[in-house]
């Protein structure tokens, strides 16, 4: 589907050379909106104060378009496809992996960013509990409230969806009406619909999904078949683009079915981060928590004076105490989000106080979430363009000291 990419994360988007491609593919926005059934404004939300704090505008650009743009970046030999992991040890030094094709690669690190089903977590989770090292809250099952549909249409004709026009155009969330759904739709610089349908689950709902996740061998994806009967299932929903009487199924129906996707979305925070010299990002945080993490581990990784176990160890306990605040509060602000459109009754008074909020009050809320940027103080993209409300991390800091001394070598 689509992502909204802005001053949290152009900084770096421009220090990689990317910005302004990422620019020409990307469409720009500064609002939202929240809307009911009958297309009645609930809640609008306005980023200028991002913009206008850092210097950065906002862009809304499909996800295949942002994967191909940073896969650019990397030399094409370093990425191998059709790899699972089976097993993980750590001796002489090094940490070993053995593939399902039974090739072994070793290395210093093993850093498990491969999902919320994560295999290396699995394998590191299974000896810390052997050990009696592992929280209990990292032993439970993964907790999810909702299903998702995403999908990305082909190219429309504006005539027929005006709204591809707009060159400021809001994504627009709808709030079904006597049902457990919300569906999203975002506009694109190559005139697609972004499109995503959320299913609200309740205690038994979300038994069921989770027994059908277990059944399928990829717990994150449920295929073709169970992507098109949620699809059939929300088809008759209203939809506010277009001349007022299309639905959701009008989207389905131009939308290419590789290009149609249902996953579950996930949200937990581990405590268990790492041990020895293999490491688990924080997990169901969202995929600008994901890029910090990498930057800020990439800093780090910069900086580690030797191989040594204790040095690796010592690298990866400074990442969780710079990233676990940042990441509860991306959590919480996530459960927040939720409670807005949901129909309990604390869902209709955080939404009652969201139009409240005044803009003083936003637009602080605003600073404060620039300043969980995880290269603040170190880029001189954002020097050069003004004012960011931001302070410096330990890990920029940290490796911006060791590149001031080095050469030919660039960190984040």
């Amino acid at each position: 589907s689509a992502m909204a990419v802005g001053a949290q994360m152009m900084p770096i988007i421009e220090q990689l050379g990317l910005y302004e491609k990422l620019v020409a593919a990307g469409k720009r926005f500064n609002s939202s909106l929240l809307v009911s059934e009958s297309k009645q404004t609930l809640l609008s939300m306005n980023f200028l104060p991002a913009e206008e704090l850092s210097g950065y505008p906002s862009y809304i650009i499909a996800r295949p378009l942002l994967y191909e743009l940073f896969l650019s970046k990397v030399p094409v030999h370093k990425i191998l496809f059709g790899k699972r992991v089976l097993t993980i040890s750590e001796e002489n030094d090094k940490v070993k992996i053995q593939t399902a094709d039974n090739v072994v690669y070793e290395g210093d690190i093993l850093v498990g960013a491969d999902g919320a089903y994560s295999a290396i977590r699995q394998q590191l989770y299974n000896r810390l509990k052997k050990e009696g090292n592992l929280p209990k809250s990292d032993q439970e099952d993964l907790p999810f409230s909702c299903t998702c549909l995403v999908g990305q249409t082909v190219p429309l004709d504006p005539k027929e969806f005006p709204q591809l026009a707009n060159p400021l155009q809001p994504f627009v969330s709808t709030i079904g009406k006597n049902k457990p759904y919300t569906w999203t739709l975002f506009t694109t610089a190559q005139n697609t619909v972004c499109w995503m349908s959320l299913h609200h689950l309740d205690r038994k709902t979300s038994k069921v999904a989770e027994d059908q996740r277990f059944r399928n061998i990829d717990n994150s994806e449920w295929g073709p078949q169970a992507a098109q009967a949620m699809a059939d299932e929300t088809r008759h929903f209203p939809i506010t683009f277009g001349d007022g009487s299309l639905t959701l199924g009008d989207l389905y129906d131009k939308t290419p079915k590789d290009l149609m996707s249902k996953v579950m979305l996930e949200e937990k925070v581990f405590k268990t981060w790492y041990s020895g010299r293999t490491l688990n990002p924080a997990g169901g945080a969202g995929a600008l928590t994901a890029m910090h993490d990498a930057i800020a581990l990439a800093n780090l990784i910069y900086t580690i004076p030797s191989n040594t176990a204790e040095e690796i160890e010592k690298v990866f306990a400074e990442y969780q105490a710079e990233r676990l605040p940042p990441t509860i509060e991306k959590y919480d602000g996530s459960q927040m989000l939720s409670k807005l459109v949901s129909k309990s009754f604390a869902g209709v008074i955080a939404l009652y106080l969201a139009r409240l909020v005044p803009r003083w009050l936003w637009r602080a809320y605003v600073k404060k979430s620039l300043m969980l940027r995880p290269y603040a103080g170190f880029m001189k993209a954002v020097e050069n363009r003004g004012p960011v409300a931001a302070t410096p991390t330990p890990s920029t800091e940290k490796a911006k000291g060791l590149y001031d001394k080095r050469t030919g070598v660039a960190a984040f």
